[in-house]
Protein backbone atom coordinates (compact mmCIF):
# COMPACT_ATOMS: atom_id res chain seq x y z
CA UNK A 1 0.00 0.00 0.00
CA UNK A 2 1.36 3.53 -0.89
CA UNK A 3 -0.02 7.14 0.68
CA UNK A 4 -0.44 10.07 -1.18
CA UNK A 5 -1.79 12.76 0.75
CA UNK A 6 -4.52 11.59 1.99
CA UNK A 7 -5.09 9.14 -0.91
CA UNK A 8 -4.39 5.39 -0.52
CA UNK A 9 -3.30 3.58 -3.23
CA UNK A 10 -2.82 0.04 -3.93
CA UNK A 11 -0.61 0.34 -6.69
CA UNK A 12 2.72 -0.05 -6.44
CA UNK A 13 3.52 -1.24 -9.79
CA UNK A 14 2.00 -1.65 -13.79
CA UNK A 15 1.99 -4.31 -15.97
CA UNK A 16 2.76 -3.30 -19.36
CA UNK A 17 1.38 -5.43 -21.83
CA UNK A 18 2.55 -5.00 -25.60
CA UNK A 19 0.83 -7.25 -28.18
CA UNK A 20 -0.84 -10.36 -26.99
CA UNK A 21 -2.52 -10.75 -29.60
CA UNK A 22 0.30 -11.03 -31.93
CA UNK A 23 2.13 -13.91 -30.10
CA UNK A 24 2.87 -16.17 -32.74
CA UNK A 25 4.24 -13.14 -34.56
CA UNK A 26 5.82 -11.63 -30.97
CA UNK A 27 9.84 -12.27 -32.12
CA UNK A 28 9.08 -10.36 -35.57
CA UNK A 29 7.85 -7.79 -33.45
CA UNK A 30 10.08 -7.43 -31.41
CA UNK A 31 13.13 -7.55 -34.16
CA UNK A 32 11.12 -4.68 -36.09
CA UNK A 33 11.59 -2.33 -33.17
CA UNK A 34 14.75 -3.47 -32.73
CA UNK A 35 15.36 -2.19 -36.41
CA UNK A 36 13.86 1.14 -35.39
CA UNK A 37 15.90 1.92 -32.44
CA UNK A 38 19.10 0.37 -34.32
CA UNK A 39 18.29 3.35 -37.68
CA UNK A 40 17.01 6.03 -35.16
CA UNK A 41 20.08 5.85 -32.86
CA UNK A 42 22.65 5.69 -35.78
CA UNK A 43 21.12 7.88 -37.75
CA UNK A 44 20.73 10.79 -35.21
CA UNK A 45 24.18 10.23 -33.44
CA UNK A 46 25.49 10.20 -37.13
CA UNK A 47 23.81 13.68 -37.67
CA UNK A 48 25.62 15.21 -34.97
CA UNK A 49 28.74 13.81 -35.40
CA UNK A 50 28.38 15.39 -39.04
CA UNK A 51 27.55 18.62 -37.95
CA UNK A 52 29.77 18.78 -34.85
CA UNK A 53 33.00 18.08 -37.99
CA UNK A 54 31.87 20.04 -40.76
CA UNK A 55 31.93 23.69 -40.21
CA UNK A 56 30.35 24.79 -43.10
CA UNK A 57 27.32 23.35 -41.19
CA UNK A 58 28.03 25.31 -38.19
CA UNK A 59 24.92 27.24 -38.56
CA UNK A 60 21.53 28.36 -36.78
CA UNK A 61 19.70 25.54 -39.48
CA UNK A 62 21.96 23.06 -38.51
CA UNK A 63 22.33 23.92 -34.85
CA UNK A 64 18.24 23.20 -34.41
CA UNK A 65 18.67 19.82 -36.46
CA UNK A 66 21.62 18.75 -33.91
CA UNK A 67 19.19 19.92 -31.39
CA UNK A 68 16.42 17.93 -33.10
CA UNK A 69 18.45 14.71 -33.07
CA UNK A 70 19.29 15.13 -29.78
CA UNK A 71 15.79 15.31 -28.81
CA UNK A 72 15.03 12.23 -31.17
CA UNK A 73 17.53 9.59 -29.18
CA UNK A 74 15.89 11.06 -26.37
CA UNK A 75 12.69 10.11 -27.76
CA UNK A 76 14.59 6.45 -28.72
CA UNK A 77 15.85 6.12 -25.33
CA UNK A 78 12.79 7.08 -23.22
CA UNK A 79 10.76 4.04 -24.44
CA UNK A 80 13.57 1.48 -24.74
CA UNK A 81 13.94 -0.19 -21.46
CA UNK A 82 10.34 -1.48 -20.85
CA UNK A 83 9.87 -2.06 -25.18
CA UNK A 84 13.58 -4.31 -24.86
CA UNK A 85 12.41 -6.00 -20.88
CA UNK A 86 8.70 -6.90 -22.17
CA UNK A 87 9.18 -7.32 -25.75
CA UNK A 88 12.26 -9.41 -25.77
CA UNK A 89 12.67 -10.74 -21.86
CA UNK A 90 9.18 -10.87 -21.18
CA UNK A 91 9.18 -8.73 -18.34
CA UNK A 92 6.31 -6.84 -18.07
CA UNK A 93 6.09 -5.57 -14.61
CA UNK A 94 7.49 -1.89 -13.73
CA UNK A 95 7.65 0.31 -10.46
CA UNK A 96 4.91 2.66 -10.15
CA UNK A 97 7.49 5.59 -10.22
CA UNK A 98 9.56 4.51 -12.62
CA UNK A 99 6.14 4.47 -14.85
CA UNK A 100 5.74 8.14 -13.88
CA UNK A 101 9.80 8.92 -14.78
CA UNK A 102 8.95 7.70 -17.94
CA UNK A 103 5.89 9.08 -19.03
CA UNK A 104 7.35 12.53 -18.05
CA UNK A 105 10.16 12.11 -20.17
CA UNK A 106 8.14 10.42 -23.15
CA UNK A 107 5.42 13.65 -23.06
CA UNK A 108 8.46 15.84 -22.32
CA UNK A 109 10.51 15.10 -25.48
CA UNK A 110 7.41 15.11 -27.39
CA UNK A 111 6.54 18.84 -26.26
CA UNK A 112 10.59 19.45 -27.25
CA UNK A 113 10.51 18.74 -30.65
CA UNK A 114 7.11 20.81 -31.69
CA UNK A 115 9.15 23.41 -30.18
CA UNK A 116 12.02 22.66 -32.05
CA UNK A 117 10.13 22.22 -35.23
CA UNK A 118 8.69 25.63 -34.57
CA UNK A 119 12.14 27.18 -34.16
CA UNK A 120 13.05 25.47 -37.75
CA UNK A 121 9.99 27.02 -39.51
CA UNK A 122 11.13 30.59 -38.24
CA UNK A 123 14.78 29.50 -39.64
CA UNK A 124 13.38 29.19 -42.65
CA UNK A 125 10.93 32.44 -42.50
CA UNK A 126 14.10 34.48 -41.76
CA UNK A 127 16.36 32.78 -44.23
CA UNK A 128 13.80 33.41 -47.45
CA UNK A 129 11.84 36.38 -46.39
CA UNK A 130 14.52 38.41 -44.99
CA UNK A 131 17.52 36.93 -45.88
CA UNK A 132 19.76 40.09 -45.70
CA UNK A 133 19.12 40.21 -42.17
CA UNK A 134 19.68 36.33 -41.48
CA UNK A 135 23.06 36.64 -39.50
CA UNK A 136 21.71 39.30 -37.27
CA UNK A 137 18.45 38.23 -36.37
CA UNK A 138 19.33 34.19 -35.85
CA UNK A 139 22.98 34.52 -33.95
CA UNK A 140 24.34 31.85 -31.68
CA UNK A 141 23.31 33.75 -29.00
CA UNK A 142 19.89 33.90 -30.06
CA UNK A 143 19.73 30.67 -30.95
CA UNK A 144 20.95 29.05 -27.85
CA UNK A 145 18.21 31.46 -26.17
CA UNK A 146 15.47 30.01 -28.46
CA UNK A 147 16.74 26.51 -27.29
CA UNK A 148 17.17 27.22 -23.80
CA UNK A 149 13.22 28.34 -23.93
CA UNK A 150 12.18 25.68 -25.49
CA UNK A 151 13.73 23.05 -23.10
CA UNK A 152 12.51 24.86 -20.16
CA UNK A 153 8.80 25.24 -21.73
CA UNK A 154 8.08 21.64 -22.24
CA UNK A 155 10.12 20.99 -18.79
CA UNK A 156 7.19 23.39 -17.28
CA UNK A 157 4.48 22.02 -19.13
CA UNK A 158 5.23 18.48 -18.13
CA UNK A 159 6.37 18.67 -14.84
CA UNK A 160 3.19 18.63 -12.84
CA UNK A 161 1.75 15.26 -14.65
CA UNK A 162 3.09 12.69 -12.71
CA UNK A 163 2.11 14.54 -9.66
CA UNK A 164 -1.48 14.99 -10.70
CA UNK A 165 -1.41 11.24 -11.08
CA UNK A 166 0.47 10.31 -8.32
CA UNK A 167 -2.37 12.47 -6.06
CA UNK A 168 -4.95 10.30 -6.81
CA UNK A 169 -5.81 6.72 -5.57
CA UNK A 170 -4.92 3.52 -8.24
CA UNK A 171 -7.70 0.81 -6.95
CA UNK A 172 -8.59 -0.48 -10.85
CA UNK A 173 -6.29 -3.11 -12.45
CA UNK A 174 -3.16 -2.22 -12.97
CA UNK A 175 -2.49 -3.15 -16.97
CA UNK A 176 -1.30 -0.19 -19.15
CA UNK A 177 -2.47 -1.35 -23.04
CA UNK A 178 1.29 -0.45 -24.38
CA UNK A 179 5.11 -1.58 -23.77
CA UNK A 180 5.78 2.00 -22.15
CA UNK A 181 3.94 4.60 -20.07
CA UNK A 182 1.85 7.15 -21.61
CA UNK A 183 -0.73 9.78 -19.64
CA UNK A 184 -3.63 9.17 -21.68
CA UNK A 185 -3.03 5.56 -20.89
CA UNK A 186 -2.32 6.14 -17.01
CA UNK A 187 -5.41 8.50 -16.72
CA UNK A 188 -7.56 5.75 -17.43
CA UNK A 189 -6.57 3.61 -14.27
CA UNK A 190 -7.35 5.67 -11.36
CA UNK A 191 -10.84 5.34 -9.12
CA UNK A 192 -10.61 8.64 -8.60
CA UNK A 193 -12.34 12.13 -10.02
CA UNK A 194 -9.65 12.76 -13.27
CA UNK A 195 -11.48 15.72 -14.63
CA UNK A 196 -8.57 18.10 -13.49
CA UNK A 197 -6.28 15.68 -14.97
CA UNK A 198 -8.15 15.42 -18.09
CA UNK A 199 -8.42 19.53 -18.87
CA UNK A 200 -4.64 19.90 -17.67
CA UNK A 201 -3.88 17.44 -20.38
CA UNK A 202 -6.24 19.50 -22.76
CA UNK A 203 -4.62 22.61 -21.57
CA UNK A 204 -1.41 21.78 -22.24
CA UNK A 205 -1.88 20.35 -25.69
CA UNK A 206 -3.48 22.94 -27.10
CA UNK A 207 -1.22 25.88 -25.74
CA UNK A 208 1.91 23.80 -27.14
CA UNK A 209 1.11 21.20 -30.01
CA UNK A 210 -1.86 23.93 -30.84
CA UNK A 211 0.14 27.41 -30.77
CA UNK A 212 3.08 25.68 -32.52
CA UNK A 213 1.03 24.12 -35.36
CA UNK A 214 -0.60 27.30 -35.72
CA UNK A 215 2.33 29.63 -36.39
CA UNK A 216 4.42 27.14 -38.24
CA UNK A 217 1.48 27.29 -41.04
CA UNK A 218 1.30 30.83 -40.59
CA UNK A 219 5.43 31.03 -41.44
CA UNK A 220 4.80 29.08 -44.45
CA UNK A 221 1.87 30.88 -45.82
CA UNK A 222 4.31 33.98 -45.46
CA UNK A 223 7.28 31.99 -46.98
CA UNK A 224 5.11 30.91 -49.95
CA UNK A 225 3.68 34.52 -50.44
CA UNK A 226 7.08 35.42 -50.55
CA UNK A 227 8.17 32.62 -53.10
CA UNK A 228 5.47 33.27 -55.39
CA UNK A 229 7.20 36.82 -55.68
CA UNK A 230 9.88 35.83 -57.30
CA UNK A 231 10.05 35.97 -60.98
CA UNK A 232 11.67 32.88 -61.91
CA UNK A 233 10.03 29.27 -61.59
CA UNK A 234 13.61 27.59 -61.30
CA UNK A 235 14.21 30.19 -58.45
CA UNK A 236 11.22 29.33 -56.84
CA UNK A 237 11.67 25.97 -56.85
CA UNK A 238 15.19 26.11 -55.66
CA UNK A 239 14.07 28.20 -52.51
CA UNK A 240 11.00 25.80 -52.19
CA UNK A 241 13.30 22.51 -51.92
CA UNK A 242 15.29 24.50 -48.77
CA UNK A 243 12.00 23.73 -46.82
CA UNK A 244 11.44 20.39 -48.12
CA UNK A 245 13.27 18.35 -45.28
CA UNK A 246 11.48 20.56 -42.21
CA UNK A 247 7.65 19.95 -44.23
CA UNK A 248 8.70 16.21 -43.96
CA UNK A 249 9.65 16.39 -40.59
CA UNK A 250 6.94 18.33 -39.51
CA UNK A 251 4.49 16.11 -41.28
CA UNK A 252 5.96 12.63 -39.49
CA UNK A 253 5.61 14.41 -36.41
CA UNK A 254 2.26 16.06 -36.15
CA UNK A 255 0.22 13.94 -38.23
CA UNK A 256 1.02 10.43 -35.90
CA UNK A 257 0.57 13.12 -32.90
CA UNK A 258 -3.37 14.56 -34.38
CA UNK A 259 -4.17 10.87 -34.56
CA UNK A 260 -2.96 9.51 -31.05
CA UNK A 261 -4.73 12.32 -29.70
CA UNK A 262 -7.97 11.59 -31.70
CA UNK A 263 -7.90 8.16 -31.33
CA UNK A 264 -7.95 8.13 -27.69
CA UNK A 265 -10.16 11.11 -27.11
CA UNK A 266 -12.70 10.04 -29.30
CA UNK A 267 -12.12 6.32 -30.52
CA UNK A 268 -11.87 5.38 -26.38
CA UNK A 269 -13.99 1.60 -27.35
CA UNK A 270 -11.70 1.20 -30.64
CA UNK A 271 -9.73 -2.25 -30.68
CA UNK A 272 -6.38 -2.18 -28.31
CA UNK A 273 -4.67 -2.83 -31.32
CA UNK A 274 -5.23 0.68 -32.47
CA UNK A 275 -4.31 2.56 -29.95
CA UNK A 276 -1.21 0.59 -29.98
CA UNK A 277 0.01 1.28 -33.65
CA UNK A 278 -0.96 4.95 -33.67
CA UNK A 279 1.47 5.19 -30.88
CA UNK A 280 4.14 2.59 -32.14
CA UNK A 281 3.74 5.07 -35.31
CA UNK A 282 4.01 8.40 -33.32
CA UNK A 283 6.67 7.24 -31.11
CA UNK A 284 8.72 5.39 -33.39
CA UNK A 285 9.04 6.90 -36.89
CA UNK A 286 9.47 10.29 -36.54
CA UNK A 287 12.84 9.38 -34.57
CA UNK A 288 13.92 6.89 -37.14
CA UNK A 289 12.99 9.11 -40.70
CA UNK A 290 13.93 12.34 -39.60
CA UNK A 291 17.64 11.94 -39.76
CA UNK A 292 17.07 9.96 -43.11
CA UNK A 293 15.34 12.61 -44.86
CA UNK A 294 17.77 15.33 -44.11
CA UNK A 295 20.75 13.44 -44.75
CA UNK A 296 19.26 12.54 -48.45
CA UNK A 297 17.40 16.33 -48.70
CA UNK A 298 20.54 18.30 -47.26
CA UNK A 299 23.54 18.48 -49.64
CA UNK A 300 26.22 18.80 -46.82
CA UNK A 301 25.45 16.30 -44.92
CA UNK A 302 25.03 14.05 -48.04
CA UNK A 303 28.56 14.84 -49.57
CA UNK A 304 29.76 14.31 -45.31
CA UNK A 305 28.45 10.57 -45.94
CA UNK A 306 29.87 10.12 -49.26
CA UNK A 307 32.90 11.05 -48.03
CA UNK A 308 32.70 8.78 -45.12
CA UNK A 309 31.25 5.95 -46.92
CA UNK A 310 33.33 5.97 -50.31
CA UNK A 311 36.55 8.02 -48.84
CA UNK A 312 38.35 11.21 -49.51
CA UNK A 313 38.85 10.58 -53.04
CA UNK A 314 35.19 10.71 -53.97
Amino acid sequence: MKSFGTNISSTTSFILTGFPEMKNLEHCLAALLLLLYVISILGNSLILFIIKEEQSLHQPMYYFLSLLSVNDLGVSLSTFPTVLASMCFHITETAFDACLSQMFFIHFFSWTESGILLAMSFDRYVAICNPLHYSSVLTDVRVAHMGLFIIIRSFCMVFPLPFLLKRLPFCKVNVLIHSYCLHPDLIRLPCGDTTINSIYGLFIVISAFGIDSVLILLSYVLILHSVLAIAFKEERLKTLNTCVSHICAVLIFYVPMVSVSMVHRFAKHAPEYVHKFMSIVYLFVPPMLNPIIYSIKTKEIRRRLHKMLLGPKF
